[in-house]
């Protein structure tokens, strides 16, 4: 995928392992990080590894339904995992009772999606093209603003896919 240039694809349906936060992420995220891998890692050590089961992980994805409508200390944040379609709630152990992981359901289809290279606080540019795009190709959204991080938060080079399903 070549940065800054918006692209249409297709993502099939994913089993996703999620936890959701409300507040600005720069500030609530860390117990939302550490209960969504401890559930996921809990299940690939202390479910499936003894079986013989290989768990593969996702990249971390987060959704965010209503950044463009609340200030940001008020942002949704669905937090999540791909995980493998044998993954199941029973498996999970919940690392922290406030703080609950599931297994959600994330629709695929028609996405338009793009590489946002730099800090997350200077995404607007790339999402304002996103969205020119998607109205360019005679497209609309149908889904929430979508991230998937390749690179960990801090890191000199962040790389982050912004999509959205559309139709």
């Amino acid at each position: 995928m070549k940065a800054f240039t918006p692209v249409l694809t297709k993502l099939p349906d994913r089993k996703v392992l999620t936890v959701t936060s409300v507040g600005d992420p720069n500030k609530v995220s860390e117990p939302f990080m550490k209960a969504l891998y401890g559930a996921a890692y809990s299940a690939k050590m202390g479910v499936y590894k003894p079986k013989g089961i290989k768990m593969e992980l996702g990249k971390l994805s987060a959704r965010w339904p209503n950044a463009h409508l609340k200030p940001r200390d008020q942002w949704i944040g669905v937090w999540g995992i791909v995980v493998p379609d044998y993954v199941k709630e029973a498996d999970l152990t919940q690392k922290d009772p406030k703080i609950i992981a599931k297994i959600d359901m994330w629709k695929g289809g028609t996405y338009a999606e793009i590489l946002h290279l730099g800090p997350y606080s200077e995404e607007g540019p790339t999402v304002q093209k996103i969205h020119d795009f998607i109205k360019e190709s005679g497209h609309r959204i149908a889904g929430d603003h979508e991230e998937e991080y390749l690179t960990m938060p801090g890191v000199k080079n962040q790389k982050t896919i912004i999509r959205y399903l559309v139709a």
